[in-house]
């Protein structure tokens, strides 16, 4: 999918400058690293006045389009709630997207108003229940990455919804990780067939028929092993597990690095394998067009390494 926004340009990114937790001070820097060092054409959606601010900081007036939206969905929206407000900058970024104007949609804001107003106006692919959030984690074996999925969008799913879950994310690890035939693996409290609670144990059943390699289930010690290229499991165990691995890294390598057992470059390397600012974050699969949702506490990093891995997403769509 491509498109022009006022001087955006083909392929242009749409960043909702008002997501997150740190507002347009970090998504406009963000943009601007992400159109200076990168050259991916960005279009900034948000209130006008406080763009142009952000924008003169850094020199870059008339650089980078604006696309005023005055109004802003909380960070505190868990759903569909902000979607009376139609002209928040999520709302009209969404919209752009959908409508054929962008090539992507980048947010940092909350990923339930995100999720909800990705499906109301980009719009689900055909036979697709619910999207979900893919996050590459990497993994030891040779420095590769597993897809978890879901992440965090579908807390609730059916197992008819986990199932696609597996396609959908067996579709990334292909197109995005460059694995010609990728296994899945389901996450549960056992590896013994039958483990789990009634989701899983359904889930189960529905991913042994589908059309693709599955491994059968997995526990949690095995999500950084590389067992299996794509990791499915239902978004509110995804995202506690996501978290979970970021928190224990960041703990591990500290307690490492106070005890003196590895030079600082190297533990800086590991952290930086698994740190936000590096993937970007996570795509948000089973839509029609590309939306990739941030961390929350995004910095300009991040937030232009969201922005660069949209761009590159978007150019493996169809036209």
């Amino acid at each position: 999918m491509s498109g022009a926004i006022d001087g955006g340009g083909p392929g242009a990114v749409v960043l909702d400058a008002m997501g997150g937790d740190h507002g347009p001070a970090e998504t406009v820097a963000g943009a601007v690293a992400a159109r200076r060092e990168h050259g991916v054409p960005v279009v900034l959606v948000g209130r006008e006045p406080d763009l142009a601010r952000e924008l003169a900081v850094h020199d870059a007036a008339g650089e980078i389009p604006v696309v005023h939206a005055p109004d802003v969905v909380p960070m505190t929206e868990r759903g569909a709630g902000g979607a009376a407000l139609t002209a928040s900058s999520l709302a009209v970024g969404c919209g752009l997207l959908g409508g054929g104007g962008a090539a992507a949609f980048v947010s940092a804001g909350s990923t339930g108003a995100v999720v909800a107003q990705a499906v109301r106006r980009v719009g689900r692919a055909e036979g697709v229940l619910r999207p979900a959030l893919a996050v590459a984690l990497p993994t030891l074996p040779g420095g590769g990455a597993s897809v978890l999925v879901d992440a965090g969008a579908t807390a609730d799913p059916t197992p008819e919804m986990m199932a696609q879950f597996a396609l959908l994310g067996a579709g990334y690890a292909r197109a995005v990780l460059g694995v010609p035939d990728p296994v899945a693996g389901l996450l549960s409290i056992g590896s013994e067939p039958g483990k789990g609670n009634r989701l899983a144990r359904r889930a189960e059943e529905l991913l042994r028929g589908l059309p693709m390699r599955f491994h059968g289930n997995i526990e949690g010690h095995d999500v950084l092993s590389g067992a299996v290229d794509v990791i499915v499991t239902d978004g509110f165990t995804g995202n506690v597990v996501l978290k979970s691995v970021e928190g224990c890294v960041r703990t591990a390598l500290a307690m490492v690095a106070r005890a003196g057992l590895a030079e600082p470059d190297a533990l800086a390397r590991v952290a930086r394998r698994y740190d936000p600012q590096t993937h970007g974050g996570a795509a948000l699969l089973g839509l029609r067009g590309t939306v990739i949702v941030a961390h929350g506490s995004s910095t300009a990093a991040t937030i232009a390494r969201a922005c660069v891995v949209a761009h590159s997403l978007s150019a493996l769509e169809p036209a």
